[in-house]
């Protein structure tokens, strides 16, 4: 049986337990682990600990997926195979608490890789929508705050922008990672990720001062 070819499959819940329902077997799964403990249990190849990872991971994943690629096929495919890459590299994961965050680059990872693909394939160099560094004083600043606006509205207004000011304010505004870490993610280099994400945040504030006019 494949280690980690389940998720598929079909879960049922009663009152104490939840089980995974596979090839005609159940499998309990350990919803009173902590991270770590269930961590070291997938190391050993336990079935249940990874259904359980699973479970607490996967909407989460899917959804910092789905905010790159924008495809919900797209993104469930992305989601699965980080999971399964996940699952065959814990040994390089150091420390078992860091899985969530570990995990979560992963499947950015796995979505930008994406994501160049398909411009690839459609024959649009992705040099020529990533713009060069120029003034950046023509932005917004960067601690510019966007809280006194609905976050529903930020986000349904992100949905709009160009792919690269989308990604790199998805990965800065929302995901966390500071300049450095994006400019690493989306091979751009320090300066031009700065003027990136000064150009979508100035783009994104005009769609929201346009929204709330």
């Amino acid at each position: 049986m494949n280690k980690v070819g389940f998720f598929y499959c079909k879960t049922v819940t009663n009152k104490n337990f939840k089980y995974l329902y596979y090839n005609n077997s159940f499998f309990v799964t350990l919803t009173n682990q902590n991270t770590e403990q269930l961590v070291a249990l997938c190391k050993t190849g336990n079935q249940s600990a990874q259904l359980e990872i699973y479970n607490r991971y996967y909407k989460v994943m899917y959804n910092t997926s789905l905010r790159i690629v924008k495809n919900n096929f797209e993104a469930e495919d992305i989601m699965q195979d980080s999971f399964l890459k996940a699952f065959t590299k814990l040994e390089s994961l150091k420390n078992a608490s860091t899985f969530g965050p570990w995990l979560k680059r992963i499947v950015i990872n796995n979505s930008i890789y994406h994501y160049k693909k398909t411009i690839k394939n459609n024959e649009v160099p992705i040099d020529d929508i990533l713009y060069k560094v120029e003034n950046e004083a023509d932005g917004i600043s960067s601690d510019y705050e966007f809280k006194s606006i609905k976050a529903q509205q930020v986000l349904n207004s992100m949905k709009t922008l160009k792919d690269n000011y989308r990604i790199a304010l998805t990965l800065n505004l929302i995901e966390g990672y500071d300049y450095e870490e994006i400019s690493k993610i989306m091979n751009l280099t320090n300066a031009n990720c700065r003027t990136t994400i000064s150009r979508a945040k100035e783009s994104l504030r005009q769609k929201l001062q346009v929204g709330t006019a």
